[in-house]
């Protein structure tokens, strides 16, 4: 049979899927007709009700100085974006293995792997930024690759091969460091980084929009064209609904499952670069806890952890939201441990209307 027909119909896209397979669900719940579009317009926008939601607050809520809002200083803006950037990065990777149903508890450990890369080829190779970024995402794809065969041929369930992963990574990272960050001074000469490099930490347009958030963004627009354009994304989201059924129809099930942690893994890879760049070195405990935050920013954008249904647009919405609640909570000086608090209840709330949606 060929692959094509089992490609899900329009309806079963990125963007329309959610909504429609609620509306049909409300439907079969007994929702009234007139309420049904309200039920799949909140499920559909449920990140960006909720980012809207959030950001009303920080501006609420914001410490003011001679009467301005704090949260609206368009430098805090930036740092906010630009914070939010690498797990931003890593989340819109974590979104394309949660779709067919897995999950990646590696890429933090990745991150700091390909930051101490990065970090050791330019300080101490005569390697150029361009051939030791090259290096450092082939690393990445190489971890992604190996965690989805490994996943897939000997049927182990991902978060077991990419917890193994995790501590490969973080093994390696600390090896090759000899378990101390290596410190990035730019310049010619030995044990300097060539100062090209140094634009991950600068701002462009007028100095207002940081590097690594512009790097967000064009990673964010094309996994987007991805997902709602390509025969790929189709048979994303047929495996995450049903693998089973995909397999049986002819989808390229290993294929497409070892793709898409080859996608996490060279995201990863990226995202310990920009790392690297923003913090001027590369530490081989770069990136510890990242992947829980990955994976928050991912279900708060709305994607089911059962595989299936879920958008980038959502996982970025989740990303942004996550960083304006941490950045309001540190400008009112708020405990660290009541902003863990704060975030687990947040993840909490977008699991809830999961299972809310399911059921409705």
């Amino acid at each position: 049979m060929s692959t094509t027909s089992v490609e899900p119909q329009r309806d079963l896209g990125p963007d329309d899927e959610q909504p429609r397979g609620s509306a049909r669900a409300a439907l079969a719940a007994g929702v009234p007709r007139d309420r049904r579009g309200w039920v799949d317009l909140v499920f559909r926008l449920q990140s960006l009700f909720g980012l809207l939601l959030v950001f009303a607050a920080a501006v609420v809520f914001s410490p003011r100085r001679n009467g301005e809002v704090l949260f609206l200083d368009p430098t805090n803006i930036a740092n906010v974006v630009r914070a939010t950037s690498v797990i931003g990065i890593i989340a819109v990777g974590m979104t394309f293995v949660i779709l067919v149903g897995g999950i990646d508890l590696s890429v933090g450990a990745v991150l700091g792997l390909a930051a101490t890369g990065t970090a050791a080829l330019l300080v101490n190779s005569d390697q150029g930024v361009l051939v030791t970024c090259l290096v450092v995402l082939a690393i990445g794809l190489v971890v992604g690759v190996a965690q989805g065969l490994i996943s897939t041929k000997l049927g182990i369930q991902s978060f077991i091969v990419t917890l193994a992963g995790l501590q490969i990574a973080r093994g390696l990272a600390r090896m090759w460091s000899g378990g101390q960050g290596i410190p990035l001074a730019y310049g010619d000469g030995p044990d300097l980084a060539p100062d090209s490099f140094s634009v991950l930490n600068s701002r462009v347009l007028g100095g207002t929009v940081p590097v690594p958030a512009l790097i967000f963004v064009v990673v964010a627009a094309v996994a987007i064209w991805v997902l709602r354009r390509t025969t790929f994304a189709r048979h994303v989201y047929a495996i995450g609904g049903n693998e089973r059924a995909a397999r049986l129809s002819g989808v390229p099930v290993v294929r497409v499952k070892v793709a898409v942690f080859a996608i996490s893994g060279v995201l990863a890879a990226l995202a310990g670069i920009v790392h690297a760049g923003q913090l001027n070195q590369g530490s081989p405990n770069a990136g510890i806890g990242y992947e829980l935050n990955a994976i928050a920013a991912v279900v708060i954008g709305g994607t089911s952890l059962m595989g299936g249904s879920g958008t980038v647009v959502g996982t970025v919405a989740g990303a942004l939201l996550l960083g304006i609640l941490n950045n309001v909570l540190a400008l009112n000086n708020i405990d660290a441990n009541i902003q863990l608090l704060t975030t687990g209840v947040v993840i909490i709330i977008a699991v809830a209307l999961q299972s809310v949606r399911r059921r409705v």
